[in-house]
């Protein structure tokens, strides 16, 4: 049994001019230790599926259809105080911006503190000892003194490395990151890739990392899902998908990447902007982009091919694979 599984999972948001489906059909896995990357544009559904997944969906936002089974239970029909047990405890979250995260009028260590006593019955100085030893974990210099700082005290490395302690004070099976390093410079960048590349490798957690940056993936995952449109268009080891990407829009965000052009020239490109989820097209949502579209992808939504641990979802590409 998987550790994390989500199957045919659909979420919908109703507005006034109709219900718009953000998820479409998402299914995946996760076992203890695996690093998974979901990669896509802006608007493509990634982080929807990582609130989705511990029932975070904000209203009018809902669930409508599928399973997300953690540990064989389902976290979609729990209630909200049965969730507590799971969320922040079990499955932890690291959010993109950690001063939005953090409570710029507590210290680091109060809430740290508060997050081990909602989960654990601890006493304060046995929490006190805990949090710095996470701190520690994280390669924050000085934790003794740093945990009685304030956010506003510590760099943008630094606050996104306690909020990285604070998701791994309860030991949880599964870190859910969402864009964790958009605000840092590349080099602070990569310090917090190879962290939490390091801390999974160490404790045997599975590890969801939410991201625009296929270089990022590539360095930390080794799966990774692509998303387009609220569906998943491509999954497969992510070397696999980096050096022989089946789908169209994969191969477009490759061939995007700074070192894929030569100095000088313009970064490539993938022609026009990802459809509204009010208005999909019909067939492929990704035709009217494609080069390599045909008549079935502009009728025919197209079904998943591929083998055990790979798939994608193109006409093109299941015709490919046909004719080898």
């Amino acid at each position: 049994m998987a550790l994390l599984e989500v199957r045919n999972l659909v979420v919908r948001f109703p507005l006034r001019r109709g219900e718009l489906t953000a998820l479409r059909d998402v299914s995946f896995s996760l076992d203890p230790g695996d690093r998974l990357g979901i990669v896509g544009e802006s608007g493509a559904g990634k982080s929807v599926a990582a609130f989705a997944i511990l029932n975070l969906v904000s209203r009018p936002g809902y669930i409508s259809a599928g399973q997300v089974l953690f540990e064989g239970e389902d976290l979609v029909n729990l209630s909200a105080a049965e969730l507590r047990r799971i969320r922040g405890n079990r499955i932890s979250m690291i959010f993109q911006d950690p001063m939005m995260t953090l409570n710029p009028v507590l210290t680091i260590g109060t809430q740290m503190i508060e997050c081990l006593k909602a989960h654990r019955t601890i006493t304060t100085a046995a929490a006190r000892h805990l949090a710095i030893e996470k701190l520690h974990a994280v390669s924050i210099p000085s934790p003794e003194t740093r945990i009685d700082q304030y956010p506003n005290e510590l760099s943008g490395g630094m606050r996104q490395r306690v909020v990285i302690a604070i998701a791994l004070l309860t030991d949880p099976s599964v870190i859910i990151a969402d864009e964790p390093t958009t605000a840092l410079d590349v080099t602070i960048q990569a310090e917090i890739m190879t962290l939490l590349l390091t801390l999974c490798e160490n404790s045997d957690v599975a590890l969801i990392l939410i991201t625009h940056d296929l270089g990022v993936v590539a360095q930390v995952t080794q799966r990774t899902m692509v998303m387009y449109a609220g569906r998943i268009v491509e999954e497969g080891p992510t070397r696999e998908i980096i050096e022989h990407a089946r789908h169209p829009y994969t191969q477009g965000l490759i061939n995007a990447l700074p070192e894929r052009t030569l100095p000088g020239l313009p970064l490539n490109q993938i022609p026009g902007v990802m459809p509204s989820l009010m208005d999909i097209p019909a067939g492929c949502a990704f035709h009217p982009r494609c080069e390599q579209a045909t008549e079935a992808c502009r009728l025919r939504v197209p079904v998943y091919t591929g083998r055990a641990n790979f798939r994608v979802a193109c006409h093109w590409a299941a015709t490919c694979e046909q004719r080898t």
